[in-house]
């Protein structure tokens, strides 16, 4: 009796523990960055990635620097760590580098993903700003390219 007793503490402390991680994150809400130290890019959104064609240098690094720190803060959950991602959510290195991959990224970050009324992901244009936005796209490409 003693066994069985303590095979079945065992067993529900295993579970317990299972079933509260996978709930531990939550609804997170997307952290705004610091992008003072870029490009401003106005109000209105660029069709391209306005960041794309700056040379290596000191901008180039910058912005490479506020893109990554802000893909880790608020993508890398659901997209993963330095951009590879573990199946939850598209690999973002994976788009194209041209028009339909830029146009596709604002679209998704504009409007979000919705599925069933359940948010996939938050319409992050709404947390940060378009510079924030293209540095990400700056950094992933830039990853994409090592890979």
């Amino acid at each position: 009796m003693m066994q069985f007793s303590l095979g079945r503490s065992i067993f529900f402390v295993a579970v317990t523990t299972c079933s509260f991680n996978v709930f531990a994150h939550g609804s997170v809400t997307p952290q705004a960055m610091n992008t003072s130290t870029i490009p401003e890019l106005g109000e209105e959104w660029a069709d391209r990635n306005p960041y794309r064609e700056i040379e290596e240098g000191d901008v180039r690094k910058e912005i490479l620097r506020v893109g990554a720190s802000a893909y880790n803060q608020n993508c890398a959950r659901c997209h993963g760590l330095g951009g590879i991602s573990g199946g939850i959510a598209p690999d973002l290195r994976e788009l194209a580098t041209d028009y339909d991959g830029d146009e596709w990224y604002v679209y998704r970050v504009r409007n979000g993903a919705v599925r069933n009324g359940a948010v996939y992901m938050p319409k992050m244009s709404e947390y940060l700003s378009q510079e924030a936005l293209w540095a990400v796209r700056t950094w992933l490409e830039s990853v994409r390219e090592t890979q």
